[in-house]
């Protein structure tokens, strides 16, 4: 007898306000998400601030090189600290000049040691959970979360194998992209390639063969889908690889369950997905890119720049047109094609994401 037909999620999963609003103050507050490049805090007092599940954060690297992660607010008056990126000797709230170490210690503030028993050693910013991530810096707010080599088994050192000048990389550039569909549309369109021969002609036959296309849920476990690929034949290719590089003739992507993807293209190429949801209709992508330094690559910027013109904007259109018919009382979820073979033809990616989409709604 054969197994019931696995039906996709209802609609209410990606279009209703309040199932949003608990990701927002559930999953997307206990679950790792990037922050930034280390790079971008390469001195002692740079700092950057980013927002995550709604919450205004900013990370700094401490005298003793430590990279630390705060909310970003005073624990005087709740004035937020910093914004966009600079570098300082201390964090000056500019609201009454509370003065704050590297560390998040309180270290002054005008007329506080005329206050009877003010104890500034009690007065710490809140910290987050931070961690380095082959140079990439990653935040949970969650205090009590397991690290994320626990999250994801193996991958960071699966991803030094194909990138190993991982440590050298720096971003090249960064490509925004805003999208009118609920943001877990565009990672389930991320998490498989069914549709990939149909829609992505430049991907399909200038980058990967999508027959020898899989998406592996359950290798190494963990929160992870690992992509995985042959390149095109050389004299199809849309850019040149140096072939003598180990898995250079290799694709290969990790999806970090909920909102970041690590990719490495052939000529091993790292670029990244990571997403931020504004609301429930409205979510943003950014595409990083990745060299040496960061140093200029004609190679690289074309490649960013045929990506987005070709597979960024076919998928815009996919995911939007996805999300209307997600509002339409004409849709009803159809069962989703699983191929015991799995392949590029097989949504067995989507049946693990939708799992974990369930799982983070209905417990």
């Amino acid at each position: 007898m054969n197994a019931p037909l696995v039906h996709s999620l209802e609609a209410r999963y990606y279009t209703d306000p309040e199932i949003f609003a608990q990701e927002m103050s559930g999953l997307l507050a206990r679950t790792w998400q990037l922050a930034g490049h280390v790079s971008q805090v390469r001195e002692t007092g740079d700092y950057f601030a980013f927002e995550i599940a709604g919450e205004s954060l900013f990370c700094i690297r401490g005298r003793d090189g430590e990279i630390r992660a705060f909310y970003n607010v005073c624990q005087h008056r709740a004035h937020q600290l910093v914004q966009g990126t600079g570098n300082t000797r201390v964090v000056v709230c500019p609201y009454h000049a509370w003065t704050y170490e590297l560390t998040g210690q309180l270290r002054a503030g005008p007329n506080i040691k005329s206050v009877p028993g003010f104890d500034r050693d009690k007065i710490c910013l809140t910290e987050v959970r931070c961690e380095d991530f082959n140079g990439f810096i990653f935040v949970n707010l969650d205090p009590d979360t397991v690290p994320m080599d626990e999250w994801f088994p193996g991958v960071r050192d699966e991803i030094r194998a194909y990138v190993p000048n991982i440590d050298a990389l720096a971003p090249l550039e960064w490509v925004e992209i805003r999208e009118n569909c609920n943001w877990k549309v565009s990672v389930e369109n991320y998490s498989e390639c069914y549709h990939c021969p149909i829609n992505h002609q430049t991907f399909a036959e200038g980058v990967v063969k999508p027959e020898t296309y899989d998406i592996q849920p359950d290798a190494g476990g963990g929160y992870v889908l690992r992509h995985t690929t042959e390149c095109q034949a050389l004299d199809q290719m849309s850019y040149p690889i140096d072939m003598s590089v180990p898995h250079a003739g290799d694709y290969q992507s990790w999806f970090l369950w909920p909102m970041v993807s690590f990719q490495c293209y052939p000529g091993n190429v790292l670029n990244t997905y990571h997403w931020r949801a504004h609301d429930v209709d409205h979510c943003t992508v950014w595409r990083g890119w990745y060299t040496e330094g960061g140093v200029e690559s004609e190679v690289v910027r074309a490649l960013a720049v045929q990506d987005r013109e070709t597979t960024v904007e076919e998928d815009i259109h996919l995911v939007e047109s996805v999300y209307r018919g997600l509002k339409s009382k004409g849709y009803k979820p159809g069962p989703l094609v699983l191929d015991p073979k799995c392949g590029v033809n097989s949504e067995h990616s989507i049946e693990r994401l939708q799992q974990w989409m369930r799982e983070a709604v209905d417990g």
